[in-house]
C-alpha cells in the first residue's frame, strides 16, 4: 500500500523518541500487536539510521516507518537512504519537502498558522502537521479548515486519549501521538511492553 494512503487508513502515527536498539524492535511489536502500525523514529534520536533499518527490515510491508523531527534536507536524505518511507518535521523547510519529494517519500512538515500551512501545502507537502497542536486544542482543526478546505491536516503534540477524537471530528485526517501513547523514558519490560499495546488498542478504538 502506498505510504499515504497508508497513513490515511491507519489515521494513527505513533512518535517514538529516545528507543535504544534493544528496545526499538519489542516497542514496534507492541505498537504493531495493538494495531498500530505507522511509526516515527525522530531524526535526534541515537542510532536512528540503524534503528530505521532494523524495523524496515523486521516488519517489512507489516509496519510503514518514517523520521520525525528532521531540520533539513541533509537528515532527510541520510534517514530516507536508512528506509524511511515519511518526512516529519517541526517546521516548514522548503528544502526539507523538495528533497522528500524527490525521492518519492511522503512529506509532513510542522506549521501552525494558516500562512506557515499554505506555505508548506503550495511547496509540495502532502499533509500539514499542526504543531504543536495543543496549544489551541481540536477547534483549532476546524478553524482552519474553513479558509483552508482543501489541505489535510494533522495535530501533533499535546494529542491524546481525551481528545484524540475530537480532533478528527473537527477534521484532522490523522493524528501523531508521543508521549501519551510510547513514553521511552519508561524501562522497556515485559510489563511495560503490555501496557503499551493495551494503551494503543485504546486509542485505535477511539478513532474508529
Amino acid at each position: 500500500m502506498h505510504t499515504l494512503q497508508s497513513i490515511y487508513k491507519n489515521k494513527l502515527v505513533a512518535v517514538i523518541r529516545g528507543a535504544t536498539e534493544e528496545e526499538i524492535i519489542p516497542i514496534a511489536k507492541a505498537l504493531h500487536e495493538g494495531g498500530v502500525n505507522i511509526l516515527e523514529i525522530t531524526a535526534e534520536t541515537p542510532s536512528v539510521l540503524s534503528l530505521l533499518k532494523r524495523v524496515s527490515y523486521e516488519f517489512g510491508n507489516e509496519v510503514t516507518v518514517g523520521a520525525g523531527s528532521v531540520l533539513d534536507s541533509e537528515t532527510a536524505r541520510n534517514v530516507i537512504m536508512a528506509g524511511a518511507k515519511f518526512i516529519f518535521a517541526p517546521t516548514v523547510n522548503v528544502e526539507t519537502i523538495q528533497m522528500a519529494k524527490r525521492y518519492g517519500v511522503v512529506s509532513i512538515p510542522g506549521a501552525m498558522t494558516p500562512t506557515e500551512i499554505l506555505t508548506a501545502y503550495e511547496y509540495g507537502a502532502d499533509i500539514i502537521k499542526i504543531f504543536p497542536a495543543g496549544v489551541l486544542g481540536p477547534k483549532y482543526v476546524k478553524d482552519l479548515h474553513g479558509p483552508l478546505p482543501h489541505i489535510p491536516l494533522m495535530p501533533t503534540g499535546g494529542v491524546d486519549l481525551d481528545n484524540i477524537r475530537e480532533y478528527f471530528q473537527n477534521g484532522a485526517v490523522a493524528a501523531g501521538v508521543g508521549g501519551s501513547l510510547v513514553d521511552a523514558k519508561k524501562t522497556i519490560d515485559k510489563t511495560a511492553l503490555r501496557e503499551l499495546t493495551k494503551k494503543a488498542i485504546q486509542f485505535r478504538e477511539k478513532i474508529s
